[in-house]
């Protein structure tokens, strides 16, 4: 199975999270569907030109969160996660996200009515509305 990770060699983030968290965003927007079988360690590494060490260290983080779960023998798939659950992750995904601008925008004295603002723009440009 072909899976849509994209990684920036360029970027200051380890490589093991940036491929950490766009697994998790394909198992939570349910791209990549419960019960879906995970390409070996081997296999993964392999397509993202990285090392094992880093993809185990991705698949041993999400069956910690229990986002994946391993059989011996069998491999690694996507675990059954409930609406509630489901709901939390996206929530936690979106709420470090949105920190994360938050920080910027203080470390760069954007005023909380100019990053408030901002925000609306950008949401309303995603969204497709106009004001």
């Amino acid at each position: 199975m072909w899976i849509p990770i994209q990684i920036n060699e360029n970027s200051a983030e380890p490589l093991y999270h940036q491929i950490e968290t766009q697994l998790k965003s394909l198992i939570i927007s349910g791209t990549i569907t419960e019960g879906t079988l995970l390409p070996s360690i081997r296999e993964f590494a392999g397509d993202l030109k990285c090392s094992v060490i880093t993809v185990r260290r991705v698949y041993q983080d999400l069956e910690n969160e229990g986002l994946l779960r391993t059989r011996q023998g069998t491999g690694t798939f996507v675990s059954h996660v409930g609406d509630g659950t489901m709901a939390g992750y996206k929530q936690d995904a979106i709420r470090k996200a949105l920190e994360s601008a938050v920080d910027v925008g203080l470390s760069v004295h954007c005023s909380e009515d100019e990053l408030t603002q901002l925000f609306k723009e950008i949401v309303q440009d995603k969204y497709g509305r106009q004001k």
